[in-house]
């Protein structure tokens, strides 16, 4: 009985500590509104859990979509702030297994002194070569560096696991606005703003069918006011047209049951107003 005991005490301190986790409610709950994610409707066939960890501090939580290589959303807590944008681009090694770095590190890193080779990193996720030479698409980050206030968590955006193939016309310009712009708008007086943003697996793929291009990309947003007042909005756009749709939150949920197709969908905990 001890013995079991231990194994579970272990168990936990390695959950509480590791990059790919078992579940977001045992690991990094706190990216999440009432700390609950969304349920298993958004879950891919090979799901990875990442705690986003940049120098040993967690900065959001990604779903990760192993075989598309794309992520399924990405969760954080908006804190806009000035700074200059990162250029480096980082890989998640515990995607290769869990004996490699719990934090994010450079493909060169892991190639020069973990030995891995390039070969068995780009069979666990995308990697740089993939996004090389693409037209009219580029790296979409679905969690956005801007909406983060220092470098640290800036470049914690930065890393592959956390970034799709979009729409170049879209990514820098109805998507931006509402990233920049319809947020700044939407999250004045929320004391806590809680975000999912997210990216439906599409038809088409990029790196001779290595990454999928996502046919819609979505976020969701639920504002807390005060103790009796949250508030909440969501959007959608086609990967493909330089549009974005405002939508409620509940309106969002029932788009995304029907093109997920995996039973309803839903994003935050049910406090959060759907209309």
């Amino acid at each position: 009985m001890l013995w079991l005991l231990l194994q579970v005490l272990a168990s936990c301190l390695w959950l509480g500590h590791s990059e790919v986790v078992n579940s977001f409610e045992t690991s990094c709950p706190q990216f999440f509104f009432r700390e609950i994610p969304p349920n298993e409707a958004l879950e891919p066939q090979n799901p990875a859990w990442i705690c986003q960890r940049y120098k040993n501090q967690y900065y959001f939580a990604t779903l990760y979509d192993r075989k598309m290589r794309i992520p399924v959303y990405s969760a954080y807590i908006y804190q806009p702030g000035p700074g200059k944008r990162p250029k480096t681009w980082l890989v998640e090694p515990q995607l290769i297994g869990a004996t490699y770095p719990k934090t994010m590190e450079k493909e060169w890193t892991l190639l020069n002194r973990y030995n891995v080779t390039l070969e068995k990193l780009s069979q666990s996720q995308a990697i740089l070569h993939d996004y090389k030479n693409l037209t009219g698409l580029n790296r979409g980050h679905l969690n956005p560096n801007g909406h983060h206030d220092d470098y640290s968590s800036r470049m914690a955006t930065f890393t592959l696991t956390n970034i799709v193939p979009q729409d170049e016309k879209l990514n820098g310009g109805a998507w931006n606005n509402y990233e920049q712009q319809t947020m700044m708008r939407r999250t004045q007086g929320c004391k806590t703003t809680y975000v999912i943003v997210g990216a439906v697996p599409g038809n088409n793929y990029i790196a001779k069918g290595r990454v999928n291009k996502p046919s819609h990309l979505w976020s969701a947003a639920c504002c807390v006011v005060d103790n009796n007042y949250i508030k909440a909005w969501a959007v959608i756009a086609e990967n493909d047209k330089n549009q974005v749709q405002l939508l409620t939150l509940g309106e969002l949920e029932d788009t995304l049951t029907e093109l997920y197709g995996r039973g309803q969908v839903s994003l935050f905990d049910s406090d959060c107003p759907r209309e």
